[in-house]
């Protein structure tokens, strides 16, 4: 039986998974670029919306799911958030029709019985155990952190993800009460002109793959 054939459900397999063709890889992978200029298109609340109903569905450390997102849009919500990055990155920012500022939610787990409902209990284990919780919510959100990039190639957008800002004045300004804090900034939007940098080299199987 090859592995495009339909696996029996009386021996209790499920028919393979497909995969993206080559037109779906290049447009999250081989091909994709992060933005550094934006056309003056709109992105619209339904275009933006749409993002997150597919970066929700990655995997996360115990469904926790601590990835909070902040959409910018208005000039004067860009005003306050370009004061706080990084010069290089100002004019970018700037030119973004979206922002989305992704932050982690200290407190994700009160969550916890809606997303991992067969174990609430875990809700009161985070409660107490502030070391286990900042670990696992700065790894989770993290990777989720990821997945929304995947999701704004992957909704016909630009992506710009930037580290380069000052995170506590963005806490500040838009987070006062401290329960987020700001891991990562990302442009979105259709790209502009010389939008891409020359691409730089990836290393490739043998430095980076071994087999046990």
């Amino acid at each position: 039986m090859t592995a495009t054939e339909t696996l029996s459900p009386d021996l209790g397999f499920q028919e393979p998974l497909g995969q993206l063709g080559a037109e779906g890889r290049a447009l999250l992978f081989t091909d994709a670029r992060t933005a550094n200029s934006f056309a003056p298109i709109p992105v619209s609340d339904e275009e933006l919306a749409d993002i997150w109903e597919l970066a929700k569905w990655g995997p996360s450390a115990a469904n926790t799911q601590p990835l909070r997102v902040l959409y910018v849009r208005t000039p004067e919500g860009k005003a306050r958030l370009v004061s706080h990055m990084n010069e290089g990155n100002r004019d970018k920012t700037a030119s973004a029709p979206a922002v989305a500022v992704l932050a982690r939610d200290t407190r994700f787990h009160e969550h916890i019985p809606t997303v991992l409902p067969f174990r609430p209990e875990m809700r009161e284990v985070f409660e107490e155990n502030e070391e286990m919780r900042n670990g696992v919510g700065t790894f989770s959100a993290a990777l989720q952190a990821g997945y929304f990039i995947m999701a704004v190639r992957a909704s016909g957008l630009a992506a710009g993800p930037m580290g380069g800002f000052d995170a506590a004045g963005i806490d500040a300004e838009f987070f006062p009460d401290g329960r987020w804090t700001s891991t990562l900034v990302v442009n979105i939007g259709h790209p502009g002109a010389d939008a891409w940098f020359e691409r730089l080299p990836r290393l490739d199987h043998d430095a980076v793959v071994d087999w046990a």
